[in-house]
């Protein structure tokens, strides 16, 4: 076994290594660049290192860097985590030339997966089921439509070197074609530097089916069952488990032996996924991811093996100790992953400073790469933390995983734990009937607005900015030079007559005024009805009351005019204006397209003087891995363009003007 091991990643991933790494008393390296010199994975590992700017391709993604630091520090060991560096084959190369181990696959076996189209066209000489399409090298646009014509509309265009969604497109009829075409193109240029596409066959209803398999360096690969990954949104997953529910055993044999062919057939070593879609009945090679997936703990949970120690001892040229026979499934697992995104803006990232990050206690295993204090940044992926819940059963796994959602709370930036529970919480869900469209499909119940505040949640709100407003109070009387002056008094009391104070919440145009009076050491509270609660208290972010005999526990931060509260597995956005802050406020939007979060302009589309049309796309930003096409909101005429492709652009800065006509 080596000694030293970098790992070249950052956030959950290198934490999750770094556990493993100390468990088997191998020192561990880990990079940083300027945004990530705080994070809790530099601080977790023996050694940490400095490679670059916060953009990922000045750091992460430079192969010199991380050669330098491992030669710097010692290592004869990299791993790659996922993402960045994890599928490039220059990388492996690279780190061969140098002498240092790479914990991952040959960079042969890469290469032979990493074209989508190439890694098809070997499965199919392998005997592993192949959806109708084409993988072909001719990229005439009319060889194309022509191909897309005898699979048969619908048809889906897939990047050939894409991944996460990005560079596919779902077409309904030939009409489409060619727009859909030139735009999955953009997007694999923009994104993987190939503009090459294949054509397949795209199933109405399909489920994302994966195995995960394991070669070693003496012949031997095993596969540990298949994970379901159908719940996602934009293409990316949110939610997976394992096993996969509903399958007959005879699908779960063939698909793992399907897996172990296409992983024989490239030679694989390590850890690997070799990802199926299914109509229920058949199955179907999709691709195969050559590294350690996102969602590998849930295979972790029903097989009891540690996915991160395999791939070492593999690296280090060790020998797999189970055959096939010995590799038993235990139970049911469901992950959860938590991203800072909000899901009623089309799932738009979001950025900001973490000033609650509170995750279950209760024995639910939490991989996560953040603490509170952390700041989101727009120069990487927007996964916050992973939820994974283990019980015998599929629907025990269920109630651990409600259970956990509930008691987890984040505040500083947005986020879909909301859209979470309610997908844990729905009655297709619990019945497994769940594809790669059941998000869009469920839309009015899954992604509803935040419902209406009831007299409860009124009432949690008012006394969370009572005791915040208490404990300011305090503090001040302490720091003051008469710390018992009636003058620092918090309690309400007024001569001769009932304090009372009215705060008038709002959540967009509607206003909810509840009214607060002292009542012996708590507060009569009267929304319709009158509440009796106790003096409430709020320490770090939880707010404690009893109301009305019952004790209450929620997530409270007030920042500004704007609180968040979050009780019983749901949240509250509501705020609490201060009227003479907005005495000059001034409508100051029409006539710009201005960004609606940081991000790097791609591409410009928008002319001076072009006249365009409401929904015409005018600019490309991307943000944390996500692609937003910014559109004009009416029929214009376009006065000015300020900005370019390749430009960092901020949060509310102007991108087009126009004369609206």
């Amino acid at each position: 076994m080596f000694k030293t091991l970098l790992i070249a990643n950052r956030a959950e991933i290198a934490c999750r290594v770094i556990r493993t790494a100390r468990r088997l008393g191998i020192r561990t390296v880990a990079v940083f660049s300027d945004a990530d010199a705080n994070a809790p994975h530099v601080r977790q590992a023996d050694t940490a290192i400095h490679i670059g700017p916060s953009p990922a391709r000045d750091s992460y993604l430079s192969i010199a860097a991380i050669l330098d630091a491992a030669r710097r520090t010692g290592a004869d060991a990299i791993h790659p985590g996922y993402g960045f560096l994890s599928e490039n084959p220059a990388f492996a190369d690279a780190c061969a030339a140098a002498g240092i181990i790479f914990v991952g696959p040959t960079a042969a076996s890469m290469r032979a997966m990493g074209s989508k189209a190439a890694a098809k066209r070997l499965m199919e000489s392998s005997g592993v089921p192949l959806l109708p399409g084409y993988h072909g090298e001719d990229q005439d646009p009319a060889i194309l439509a022509a191909h897309a014509a005898r699979v048969g509309f619908p048809v889906v265009i897939k990047a050939v070197a894409g991944g996460g969604g990005r560079g596919m497109r779902v077409v309904e009829n030939p009409e489409q074609f060619a727009d859909a075409l030139t735009s999955a193109r953009q997007e694999g240029k923009s994104a993987f530097g190939d503009d090459r596409v294949l054509i397949e066959r795209y199933l109405q209803r399909p489920r994302h089916i994966e195995v995960q398999v394991f070669g070693d360096t003496h012949g031997n690969v095993v596969h540990l069952f298949e994970r379901d990954c159908s719940t996602q949104r934009r293409h990316q997953k949110i939610i997976e488990e394992a096993p996969a529910p509903g399958l007959t055993e005879a699908q779960r044999t063939a698909m793992g032996a399907a897996a172990v062919a296409a992983a024989r057939a490239v030679d694989y070593h390590g850890a690997g996924t070799v990802e199926f879609v299914s109509d229920g009945k058949d199955f179907f090679f999709l691709e195969m991811n050559t590294r350690l997936q996102v969602e590998h703990p849930v295979t972790e949970e029903i097989t009891g093996f540690d996915l991160v120690e395999w791939q070492l001892r593999v690296a280090a040229g060790e020998e797999l100790t189970v055959t096939q026979e010995k590799i038993t499934r235990n139970g049911h697992a469901i992950e959860a992953r938590i991203y800072a995104e909000d899901p009623a803006r089309d799932f738009a990232p979001s950025i900001g400073r973490l000033t609650t990050f509170r995750m279950p206690d209760d024995g639910t295993r939490v991989d996560a790469g953040m603490v509170v204090g952390d700041s989101v940044s727009i120069h990487y992926d927007a996964m916050l933390a992973k939820l994974i819940v283990h019980a015998p059963t599929r629907g025990e796994a269920i109630l651990k995983l409600r259970a956990a959602l509930a008691i987890t709370d984040i505040a500083g930036v947005a986020h879909n734990l909301d859209l979470l529970a309610h997908i844990a919480g729905h009655d297709a869900f619990a019945a497994g009937a769940v594809d790669t469209g059941f998000i869009a499909r469920h839309a009015d119940t899954l992604l509803a607005p935040q419902p209406t505040p009831d007299g409860t949640v009124l009432a949690l709100a008012a006394l969370g900015v009572i005791a915040l407003e208490q404990t300011a109070t305090a503090q001040a009387a302490a720091a003051s030079a008469d710390p018992h002056s009636p003058w620092n008094a918090t309690d309400m009391w007024w001569p001769n007559s009932t304090a009372t104070r009215e705060l008038g919440f709002t959540d967009g145009e509607q206003t909810y005024p509840i009214t607060l009076a002292p009542h012996g050491r708590g507060f009569d509270l009267t929304y319709g009805a009158v509440m009796q609660a106790s003096a409430a208290t709020c320490v770090d972010g939880v707010l404690t009351v009893t109301l009305d005999g019952q004790r209450h526990r929620a997530g409270f931060t007030r920042t500004g005019e704007d609180i968040v509260l979050r009780h019983a597995g749901a949240s509250w956005r509501l705020q609490l204006p201060d009227p003479a802050a907005h005495v000059d406020d001034v409508d100051a939007s029409g006539g710009r397209l201005i960004a609606p979060l940081p991000g790097q302009v791609t591409q410009v589309l928008a002319i001076e003087g072009q006249v365009v049309a409401r929904g015409d796309v005018l600019v490309i930003l991307e943000a944390m891995k996500t692609v937003f096409r910014l559109t004009a909101p009416a029929a214009a005429t376009i006065a000015s363009v300020s900005c370019q492709a390749g430009e960092m652009v901020q949060e509310g800065q102007l991108l087009v003007a126009f004369e609206v006509v």
